[in-house]
């Protein structure tokens, strides 16, 4: 009888992606899925993770990394979509802010 092996898993990571265009804008709102509906609050600031600005389609983490290649305006926020963007290059680590330690990042290309 064959041993079987125990391989992780591999959890695929989503996110909620809400594309937007407007004449040759595009603006992508992207949010990990477990903030969408909550509220950040650090000091003065208060962020909301709306539901009608992040909320789109619910896709992977890689899919919305290749939505930001195809977008004028993003705003992220998350651990898991800011830290890919951070990984891929897509964001600079002195541009990503953090709220109630949840990091936030824009990218604006003109």
């Amino acid at each position: 009888m064959p041993e079987e092996k125990d391989e992780p898993c591999q959890e695929t990571v989503l996110v909620y992606a809400n594309v937007r265009r407007w004449e040759q804008k595009v603006l992508l709102a992207v949010c990990d899925a477990d903030l969408l509906g909550t509220v950040l609050r650090d000091g003065r600031i208060v962020f909301e993770v709306r539901e009608d600005f992040y909320k789109g389609p619910k896709i992977s983490v890689e899919e919305a990394i290749d939505l930001i290649g195809q977008s004028t305006i993003v705003n992220m926020v998350g651990k898991n979509i800011v830290g890919k963007a951070l990984e891929k290059g897509l964001v600079h680590p002195q541009a990503i802010l953090k709220i109630s330690g949840v990091p936030h990042a824009q990218i604006i290309k003109i």
